[in-house]
């Protein structure tokens, strides 16, 4: 009889392992599989995963990116870490990236400030000055609560690229808007640099929390782990896509069942 492992991979943060576990033990009485797992790293993924991944056995492991979008740390570092895993390995897209995720965004929003013509929604993301995923994500839920929601504009900002977050309040059009950062925990980002280049204090504008322990990023992991099992039945053999952004190209980066990495 197999054996699968669902893997939650994230960075250590303010309260990121709790997040995790909150998700982690939905997923175990869902039934998803037959272990679910937890991984955290601080620094060094490659060392501080391949440690933590020693002692780990499963036929299939399903390791899901538990993040807004890919860096280069889990499209270099967290892959190499993988490798160290025995058995087959499917490496998953980022919660991020799927479309139960703009549930998330769209009710941090309304939470705070209903969905109104006058009422502006603004998009925090962290963003990237060479690597294209948090754009391609940020922008992809924007496309989509544009679409479906009542506030007069949504607006994009990023930390690290153009529009800046600091620049946000000349960017839209309304004297009322709610903030809300694309990032799966707290971090120093969330508490401290994104309220401080928003001007919260100059009011007319609120901020949201981050997706957190919300039931929809626990949908979305489902939904991606069942998405890489229908790939596997259709004879995918292991290949997976590293760019989980949405219209983004694929690049294979899977173990081969023995431990080794293919590409």
């Amino acid at each position: 009889m197999t054996t699968e492992t669902v893997l939650l991979v994230g960075r250590e943060r303010r309260n990121g392992r709790a997040v995790l576990r909150t998700h982690a033990e939905r997923l175990r009485e869902r039934g998803l599989a037959d272990r679910v797992a937890v991984a955290t790293y601080e620094r060094d993924p490659a060392i501080e995963l391949s440690e933590q991944f020693a002692e780990m056995t499963a036929d299939t492991v399903y390791a899901v990116p538990m993040c807004a979008a890919h860096s280069h740390e889990t499209t270099e570092a967290v892959p190499s870490a993988l490798a160290s895993l025995t058995g087959g390995v499917r490496y998953c897209d980022p919660v991020g990236a799927s479309p139960a995720v703009t549930d998330v965004i769209e009710e941090r929003g309304a939470d705070l400030v209903a969905g109104d013509e006058d009422v502006s929604l603004v998009l925090v993301g962290f963003g990237s000055s060479s690597k294209p995923y948090h754009r391609r994500t940020v922008d992809y839920h924007a496309t989509r609560l544009r679409e479906r929601t009542d506030y007069g504009e949504v607006v994009t900002c990023y930390l690290l690229q153009n529009p800046a977050v600091e620049c946000v309040r000349y960017n839209v059009s309304n004297d009322s808007a709610v903030a809300v950062p694309l990032f799966l925990t707290r971090t120093e980002a969330t508490e401290e640099r994104v309220p401080a280049e928003l001007e919260l204090d100059r009011g007319g504008m609120a901020y949201a929390d981050p997706f957190g322990t919300h039931p929809r990023v626990t949908d979305a992991v489902s939904a991606e782990v069942e998405k890489q099992r229908a790939l596997a039945s259709a004879g995918g053999a292991g290949s997976v896509s590293v760019d989980a952004t949405p219209g983004g190209p694929p690049r294979p980066v899977a173990t081969d069942g023995d431990g080794g990495r293919r590409r």
